[in-house]
């Protein structure tokens, strides 16, 4: 692991030079890309630190939107914004997430989990836009460590009662007493507000507004990927109690994402509009996580891949337009059709993906999502249903109110984009439409 992490420490040297950091971090990605995808169950062991499949696709997604965010973030570079500070942010963001996918002991995954809160406060609350951004780093704050304390107890209670919080030794318990219900419920609330699921999403939105374009970025494509990696590991001990809990999960997250959807479709803020679709899309992964079946983990980091591509890429093109027409409103940044006619494409190209039409992962993660869950329980198809027609109605509705129209007069003319948004845009684009040909590699099988 000391391959991956030692590069991005050094990278930190470099603080002053952007073009140096947009390569390194390049360069990075490279390296993992080309790391031997081994079919053993862990390698790359060592410091308490190793990676499995899921693990290694994680890291591979962290340091790729990592890359595309400073690519992203040029206005920082021009404006001269604190672009050194703004870097060292960004670059120790990417180490707590690296630690953190990779740690094999839990209390290390806890730490480097609750680190990495700290980065992403600092960018909200540095490179924020409104003067809202303080209450949403506030919010962001307390949801985050409330729930995350007893997870702490938790942990120590483990460590305690095993003697070992290393996670490959952990046994899975037998017992469904209402001692291990309280464990249980104090263990996975803290994932269940990253995630976020319904309920506890109040936080996201708020912070994906006032977020700048690589705290917005981040967020959709790696932090809340923390949730479902975190549930991925903690529920190999819980399975028996779970079980007896599915049913409670799996309703809240159909009820509440069919309800997200329809708030979707009332929303005038771009940013607040994608914010939402994310709390619907992990809503899915949530289900599938807690159902026990291989078909839902499957499907649910391939969803999450997926999403973390194509949500970050929707928040590139948002900004992408704020930076022009200096309003995130859908009433005012209508008509970007005529304004910005080859972004039209690129807008086409992610919403459909968002939908999850073909041949984008959604699709394929969305399917596996189905199977498990119609398996689990055939009355889950209306909920299912629902989702489904309204995830794409708010696509649409974001697409055609966005796309089409008369365009603000108070508008100047401005170039329709730059080689650089294009090439962030194509790098969102294209592993998540091409990935699918490789239906394995993405799924672990």
């Amino acid at each position: 692991m000391l391959k991956f992490l030692l590069p991005v420490i050094v990278l930190m040297k470099f603080k002053n030079d952007w073009g140096m950091v947009q390569m390194g971090l390049g360069l990075i990605s490279c390296l993992v890309g080309v790391n031997c995808f081994h079919n053993m169950y862990m390698y790359s062991l060592g410091f308490n630190l190793g990676m499995d499949f899921i693990s290694y696709i994680m890291i591979y997604l962290s340091v790729w939107v990592m890359y595309m965010i400073i690519i992203a973030s040029n206005k920082v570079k021009e404006a001269n914004k604190f672009y050194s500070t703004f870097v060292i942010v960004n670059l120790f963001l990417l180490l707590s997430l690296m630690i953190t996918f990779s740690s094999l002991n839990y209390l290390l995954f806890y730490i480097s989990f609750e680190m990495s809160l700290i980065p992403t406060l600092i960018l909200i609350l540095g490179w924020g836009y409104q003067p809202e951004r303080i209450q949403a780093g506030v919010y962001m704050l307390f949801y985050t460590l409330t729930l995350s304390l007893p997870l702490l107890g938790s942990l120590l209670y483990l460590s305690f009662s095993e003697c070992s919080l290393t996670i490959m030794l952990m046994k899975p318990f037998m017992h469904d007493n209402y001692s291990y219900m309280i464990w249980y419920f104090s263990s996975v609330m803290a994932f269940m507000v990253k995630l976020p699921m319904y309920m506890f999403h109040l936080w996201l939105p708020k912070a994906h507004v006032e977020a700048p374009v690589a705290g917005s970025m981040i967020l959709a494509g790696v932090l809340l990927k923390l949730g479902g990696y975190g549930l991925i590991r903690i529920l190999v001990m819980f399975q028996k109690v779970s079980m007896k809990f599915s049913w409670l999960w799996v309703s809240i997250s159909l009820l509440g994402g069919v309800i997200i959807s329809l708030m979707c479709l009332r929303q005038v803020d771009m940013k607040s509009l994608i914010a939402y679709s994310s709390v619907v899309h992990m809503s899915l992964v949530l289900c599938g996580l807690v159902v026990f079946s291989w078909w839902g983990l499957m499907g649910s980091v391939v969803v999450m891949v997926g999403h973390g591509l194509c949500s970050s890429g929707l928040f590139c093109l948002a900004n992408m337009v704020y930076e022009r027409v200096g309003s995130r409103s859908l009433f005012i940044s209508k008509g970007l059709l005529s304004f910005m006619p080859s972004m039209g494409l690129w807008w086409f190209l992610l919403s459909v993906s968002n939908m999850a039409a073909p041949p984008s992962l959604n699709l394929l993660g969305e399917i596996n999502l189905i199977i498990s869950l119609v398996s689990w329980s055939s009355l889950s198809m209306f909920g299912l249903a629902f989702l489904s027609f309204f995830s794409a109605s708010y696509t649409l509705y974001m697409y055609s109110l966005s796309q089409h129209g008369v365009f603000f007069t108070g508008l100047y003319s401005c170039s329709s984009g730059k080689v650089r948004e294009y090439l962030v845009l194509f790098l969102h684009w294209f592993p998540l439409n091409v990935l699918i040909l490789n239906v394995n590699l993405v799924s672990g099988v």
